[in-house]
This record gives C-alpha cells, structure tokens and sequence, in this order.
C-alpha cells in the first residue's frame, strides 16, 4: 500500500472512531435516547389492545377476563390465543364471548365477538367484532423471521383485570428461535401435547429475554422502532411443550412468530 492510501484509510479508520466516540457520548448524556422510538410508538399500539373474556349480566363480576389480545386487517378482527377462549359459551345464561375496549374510566367498553378462524396447532385464533365502529389495527411484519438478539416489546394485560383496564408494555429482545417440542431423554418426561409436536409439526418459536404473565397470552410481540407485530405471545400452549420435562417451570417467555398468523388470516373468508 502506497503512502497515499494509508493516508486515506488512516482518515477512514479516524472517522469512523469519532462516529463511535459521539454515538456513546450522546447515550450517555441523554440515557432515554435509545428508548426513544418506543415512546414514539406506544400511543399508536394501545388503542389496538383489547382484553379478551366472556361476559355475562347476571354474573358477578359480569366480565370474566381470559387473556389480551389485539386488532388487526380491517379493523373487525381479534387476533389472540386459541387457548384463551373457552371451550363453549352458556348461552342459555346469556353469556357472550366479549373483549373489552380499554376507556380512560379504567372499565373500558364491552363489544360482543364471534370465533371466525382458528389454528389448534399453533394456538392462534380470530374473533370478529359484531357491529359498531372498527378500531384502529396493528400493522404485521412482511418479514417471517427476526434474528436472535432483536429488540422486541409487546404490550398487554399481565395481571388480568385486578389493576383496571389499562394496558401494560414490557421490552426484551429475541434471545433464541427454538423448536416447540424437543425430544426427551425419558419416556416419563413426554405428555400427549409433546408426543403430537414431535410426530406431527415441530414448528419454532422466540424465546425472549422478557417477562410476560398468564394475562399476556394473545399480546402483540413488536419491533419498538416501527410498532409492526412480529410475534404473539404464548404463555401456556409453548410451555406445556416445550417444558413438559420441569417439574417446576421456568419463567421464561415465548411468542408464536407472526408468519403463521399471516397464514391464518389468508386462509380466512
């Protein structure tokens, strides 16, 4: 390398120094820079969160919550677990299949919602609001995969209704894409859910560096930068997989990836 070229790398190698040097000292000085996009984004996602339950007048309390879940397409369809539901309604008590529009009352407005599609083996479901104005939706990911280590958030209800209607978010990121069900060293650590993983549909899930709670089935996991959902979490469906060898289960995380919901809603009329 000639004289004149190393000049030119050595000013390269400088500049790209000083990039670095002021990129740290900018978070440093202002150390809410780096969570900046969230806040941007927040206010664009939560009138997008709703909770998921049944409702019934004469019960007390009337709303029986079950998990969160989100707006999505034309903003008539629920997205959430197919877990969270119940497995029938007693409409001969007047019961209703409901979600719950969180208000600035913390009590929220209830909206009657029917079953349209569902996808048993990836624990996903879509409700359909039945009259009144849409809501605002969430956009999906075009993308099928994130990478291991991207930055994730997913907002929701964690502790059901205890605290009120009003939608809480956590960040994390993605710390692995794993399969659902592994196999088992032991024939006593298998249960029916794993058996039909193993011999049907071994399909990968996130894994993330996050807590979410029970009340969490059905939230939209998002990238924080852009808001567009990547994933659903699933607290219950994974674990029953995917731990079923832990007599004492982690508190570690899941999501289903957002392709597979992608699929269900092409698959719906």
């Amino acid at each position: 390398m000639n004289v004149a070229l190393q000049c030119v790398e050595h000013d390269r190698g400088r500049r790209r120094v000083l990039q670095a040097v002021c990129a740290l000292a900018v978070l440093t000085a202002f150390p809410g820079f780096a969570q900046a996009d969230l806040v941007d984004v927040l206010p664009r996602i939560k009138p997008s969160i709703v909770a998921v339950g049944t409702y019934q007048r004469t019960r007390s309390p009337a709303f029986l919550f079950r998990g969160t879940g989100f707006v999505v397409g034309d903003g008539r369809t629920i997205a959430t677990n197919a877990h969270v539901l119940p497995d029938a309604i007693a409409s001969e008590n007047m019961e209703m299949l409901v979600i719950v529009v969180p208000g600035k009352d913390q009590q929220g407005t209830v909206r009657q919602v029917s079953r349209v599609a569902s996808e048993r083996s990836r624990d996903l479901v879509l409700l359909r609001l039945e009259g009144g104005e849409a809501l605002p939706a969430l956009k999906l990911s075009a993308r099928e995969r994130v990478q291991e280590g991207h930055e994730i958030a997913f907002t929701g209800f964690p502790i059901g209704a205890v605290l009120g209607m009003t939608p809480v978010t956590h960040r994390g990121i993605v710390s692995a894409i794993t399969p659902i069900g592994i196999p088992q060293g032991n024939s006593r650590d298998l249960n029916p859910a794993l058996i039909r993983r193993l011999a049907n549909d071994v399909f990968r899930v996130y894994q993330l560096d996050a807590t979410a709670y029970p009340g969490n089935s059905g939230s939209p996991v998002f990238d924080p930068k852009t808001g567009e959902v990547i994933g659903v979490i699933n607290m219950v469906f994974v674990k029953s997989t995917k731990e079923s060898a832990l007599s004492d289960p982690s508190g570690i995380s899941y999501a289903i990836p957002v392709e597979y919901l992608h699929q269900l809603l092409g698959n719906t009329p």
